[in-house]
C-alpha cells in the first residue's frame, strides 16, 4: 500500500520538477514585471510544495525500512 501511495508522491515531484522547468523557460523570454513576479511567486509556491511531497516521501521511505 505504501509503494503505491509513495508512486504516487513521486508522480507529484516530478510534476512539480517539469513546472519548474516551465516556468525558468517562462523567465528566458523576457516576461513583463507583472508575469516575471507572478513567476517568482509560482516558483516559491512550487518549491515549497516540491520540500513537502519530498519530506513525504524520505518519511515514507525511513518507515518502509525499518
Amino acid at each position: 500500500m505504501s509503494e503505491i501511495i509513495i508512486e504516487k508522491l513521486l508522480e507529484q515531484r516530478d510534476f512539480y520538477l517539469n513546472t519548474l522547468k516551465q516556468l525558468e523557460f517562462q523567465l528566458a523570454i523576457e516576461p513583463t514585471e507583472n508575469e516575471l513576479r507572478d513567476i517568482e511567486k509560482l516558483q516559491t509556491t512550487t518549491v515549497e510544495q516540491l520540500k513537502k511531497v519530498e519530506q513525504e516521501i524520505a518519511y515514507l521511505n525511513s518507515k518502509k525500512s525499518s
